[in-house]
């Protein structure tokens, strides 16, 4: 009697027990199924907000935004290279003396200009279509504008010019030290092909109308 009481209990203790790891796993499953079912409400709330999500199709995506183009370089050197090409063609030591006409205005034409052309151009039947002052410059300063102002006019397609020299009369011993300067940087230039003694209208002894060559 006293082994079947014992038995009876044994069975009743291992009952409870699978009834209790059965209540365990209903448990975990729940808990499962709940954690799941967050999980879905969370990534619908997400397409929901940010809407349709395609990958791309390229790692490399800076090829996507193309690169602003780049400003062109300033040709520093080269204009570096001009000036002091301009610097070393001319000579202050250059005579043009000999090169003038010896006419009452001292004018210069190239070889192979018409003569009607150096005649309408003392007669000052030309355009002027700009000009230059070199009053109160220092020579190096008027060399350095001279060259950058005949440039220009060339570049400019500019083909009657007049360069104000003044007469000298600010100078010392008011002798006109430009004035025989400019005549002799012009005749070295390859653009000017003639020169005179501006008409009085024009500025008189005090400047010259300059002939360049056609660009």
């Amino acid at each position: 009697m006293a082994g079947s009481l014992k038995s009876l209990a044994d069975l009743q203790q291992v009952s409870k027990q699978l009834k209790a790891q059965q209540e365990l796993r209903a448990k975990q499953e729940a808990e499962r199924k709940a954690r799941e079912k967050q999980a879905a409400l969370e990534a619908n709330l997400f397409r929901n907000t940010v809407g349709e999500v395609q990958a791309l199709k390229s790692k490399n995506v800076a090829n996507h935004h193309p690169q602003p183009p780049k400003p062109a370089p300033i040709p520093y050197q080269y204009l570096a290279d001009e000036k002091a090409a301009f610097q070393e063609s001319i000579s202050d030591e250059f005579d043009a003396a000999s090169l003038l006409d010896s006419d009452e205005n001292l004018s210069y034409t190239r070889p192979g200009v018409g003569i009607d052309v150096a005649k309408k151009l003392r007669q000052g039947e030309w355009t002027i279509q700009a000009q230059l002052d070199l009053h109160g410059m220092r020579r190096d300063q008027a060399r350095d504008n001279l060259g950058e102002f005949i440039r220009r006019c060339v570049r400019n397609g500019y083909r009657c010019v007049r360069v104000i020299h003044g007469k000298g009369l600010g100078s010392v011993n008011k002798e006109p030290v430009l004035k025989n300067k400019v005549r002799n940087w012009l005749i070295q230039k390859e653009e000017v092909i003639a020169f005179s003694q501006a008409t009085a209208a024009d500025g008189g002894a005090g400047a010259l109308i300059v002939l360049l060559r056609s660009s």
